[in-house]
């Protein structure tokens, strides 16, 4: 019962993601759901975009075709909520985890079709994982402080070491406060693995990128999302993995 509630709650946090994903980049106050081409404002049986799939998709007053990410990222969400509660104990951990996730996955979208990782998303939630610590089971004040001050300072020192090999926009500053939220999210003990997996997981698509010719060896590609997948990744599993770690 808990995950069919927690998807449908999953499917509106999807909504307000498509929102976020298209007016936080343009720099506009967020609206009501609307066609991103001519600002039609759907009415609310439209809000869902699985809701305007079934009347056809289309924007009734353009015409624009639907987007699969609208689509993709309600139902992505819908579906990720509804299986948090088999690894998430139900309570305020799952609350967070549901809400770290659901940012994650807005710098994800961001990232990807706009190369931005915005200062207006990282920064207040970091204030917001710190506030959080203090309730939660998993983390605590002092270790999300180390954890954010661990993940600016580390992706920092990348950015300085990235922009003098390889010139600006081999990482961007995005990914250095990013790299904060998540040690803030996750606390001291998890952002190493985190940063380690996302490094990882960042390098394996780069290499595989370039020997399928899809990228050069100078081509800059988004960072954020791996990263990101990474956080989510220890959301998840991270305690597990600390605990295997320190208790071999």
């Amino acid at each position: 019962m808990l995950s069919v509630l927690l998807a449908l709650v999953g499917l509106l946090v999807g909504a307000l993601i498509n929102v976020l994903a298209d007016d936080l980049p343009a720099r506009v106050r967020p609206r009501l759901p609307h066609c991103p081409q001519c600002q039609y404002v759907y009415g609310p049986a439209g809000w869902l975009a699985t809701g305007r799939r079934l009347r056809g998709g289309a924007c009734p007053n353009c015409g624009l075709p639907a987007r699969p990410r609208t689509l993709l990222v309600e139902i992505g969400t819908a579906a990720l909520f509804a299986l948090l509660p088999l690894f998430i104990k139900p309570g305020v951990d799952l609350i967070v985890g549901a809400f770290y996730m659901a940012i994650l996955i807005l710098i994800i979208v961001i990232d990807l079709e706009h190369r931005l990782i915005l200062h207006v998303v990282t920064l207040p939630t970091t204030a917001v994982a710190l506030a959080a610590s203090l309730i939660v089971s998993d983390n605590s004040l002092l270790s999300a402080l180390v954890g954010a001050a661990f993940g600016l300072v580390f992706f920092y020192l990348a950015f300085l070491i990235g922009q003098k090999l390889f010139g600006s926009g081999a990482l961007g500053f995005g990914d250095v406060t990013l790299a904060m939220t998540l040690g803030a999210m996750l606390g001291f003990h998890r952002i190493i693995f985190a940063l380690v997996l996302g490094i990882l997981l960042g390098g394996l698509w780069g290499l595989f990128a370039l020997a399928s010719g899809r990228i050069s060896r100078r081509t800059h590609f988004a960072y954020g999302p791996f990263l990101a997948v990474g956080g989510m990744v220890m959301i998840i599993w991270g305690m597990q993995v600390v605990n295997w770690y320190t208790n071999p």
